[in-house]
């Protein structure tokens, strides 16, 4: 019966026929051991001669690297063997031949593997990455799904910023209009809350940011909530719900990528709630302590965030920024109008923020003064003042970076390998 590698242990003693690609190949007298793997995993394929016969025992002695090939074999239990399962192989089908496969066991320079990344991602390491990458992304969509959450997609062209003027993309329209490929969802999300009350967004969103970090990709995906009659706890609360649930189905379902991937899983096993929350002054006065140099009304740099992230064994939320260095939008501290009702959450071990949220402004006519202020236009922006017309209500939201989260749990120096395709400063291809 056809079989996938990551079901082999339902098929313990019986007949199997695998259909997947040569990983690898070792030789030890009269018996070759094949690895191979069909997208769903990595199996031990064991040919002997005595079994398969002089001809096949010869063939399977030049098969190369990345050969597309049909096994047929029994499936027996072995202890030593990775996955706890090999296959002693009956027989198998040449599908098609590779010849000189470019990524070899060997080492090799990362833009070498990123000219190759259409390649790349076959390898073991990378192939674990991008299973964690999509249960991590399952766990997204289940968490607000079960939670009456309503998912509400938003345009990738847009008509002006969310962020900032200077980091948007833009693109030829019909007819010379000039469109921007979008920042975030938010503001349109704010819209569907008002019609729905509790949704979600979840897409690409693209920074023309000239920043060439460990932590920056120019096109990446966010999850966007946003919420109806709803404050800055609610916001926090939430956070801090996605992110020990999406921890937790990551330790549940993807022990063998982690364990693939060398990750200490004990420091994930500490992501349990309540996270330490902080107001933005009390970090200021953590990293002065620490000897940064750091001076209250500035943004945190990516050493600032990594001082403070060391600081807890779990994320740590820190909120109330002062306003001058968040976007328009946001809703600004009754007790100090100088701060805003913001939240930045920082995973542990460097990886910097995984969510930024805030309550968004109610008021129209606050809202009409910020646009002025940050020099936006205010026809641009006549449909998102119409929220504020008719029915404004508090309401708040975040968005949260799924390849910094990816990049965290599975422990990696650079979040280009938690995407299949990076998108960088200077990288678009392949």
């Amino acid at each position: 019966m056809n079989a996938y590698i990551e079901d082999i242990a339902r098929h313990e003693g019986q007949h199997v026929v695998i259909h997947g690609w040569l990983h690898n190949r070792r030789s030890s007298g009269k018996i070759h051991f094949l690895s191979v793997r069909d997208g769903t995993g990595f199996i031990q394929a064991i040919v002997s001669k005595a079994t398969v016969g002089d001809e096949k025992f010869k063939q399977a002695d030049h098969l190369s690297q990345e050969t597309a090939i049909i096994v047929h074999g029994n499936v027996r239990a072995d202890s030593r063997a990775p996955g706890g399962f090999e296959l002693d192989v009956q027989d198998f089908e040449i599908v098609s031949g590779s010849t000189d496969y470019p990524i070899t066991p060997k080492e090799h320079g990362v833009d070498f593997l990123l000219d190759r990344r259409h390649l790349w991602i076959r390898s073991e390491r990378q192939h674990a990455i991008l299973r964690v990458r999509h249960e991590v992304i399952t766990a997204v969509r289940d968490f607000f799904n079960d939670r009456g959450f309503i998912l509400a997609d938003t345009p990738i062209f847009t008509p002006a910023a969310c962020e900032g003027t200077t980091t948007l993309f833009p693109v030829d329209y019909f007819e010379d209009q000039k469109v921007f490929l979008t920042q975030s969802g938010q503001l349109y999300a704010e819209a569907n809350a008002m019609a729905l009350g509790r949704v979600y967004n979840f897409g690409p969103v693209f920074r023309a940011e000239k920043s060439k970090t460990r932590r920056h990709l120019t096109e990446f995906w966010m999850v966007e909530p946003e919420m109806a009659y709803a404050t800055l706890d609610d916001v926090m609360n939430l956070a801090e719900g996605l992110v020990v649930a999406v921890v937790s189905r990551v330790l549940e379902k993807r022990r063998r990528e982690l364990k693939v991937l060398e990750r200490d899983t004990s420091r994930l096993e500490a992501v349990q709630p309540p996270f330490p929350r902080i107001s933005y002054d009390e970090a200021v006065k953590i990293l002065q302590d620490k000897g940064q140099p750091f001076e209250w009304g500035g943004d945190l740099g990516g050493t600032d965030e990594t001082i403070l992230s060391q600081h807890f064994d779990r994320p740590v939320a820190i909120h109330r920024y002062p306003a001058v260095v968040k976007p328009f939008y946001m809703e600004p501290d009754p007790l100090r109008p100088e701060l805003a009702l913001c939240v930045d959450v920082l995973a542990p071990e460097g990886i910097g923020e995984i969510i930024g949220g805030s309550q968004r402004l109610a008021s129209y006519d606050v809202l009409l003064q910020r646009l002025k202020d940050h020099n936006l236009p205010q026809e641009a922006f006549e449909w998102y003042l119409d929220l504020r017309r008719f029915g404004s209500v508090p309401h708040a939201g975040f968005g949260m970076g799924i390849e910094r989260v990816v990049g965290w749990i599975c422990g990696l120096e650079h979040v280009r390998e938690a995407t299949p395709f990076p998108r960088m400063m200077y990288r678009v291809t392949p």
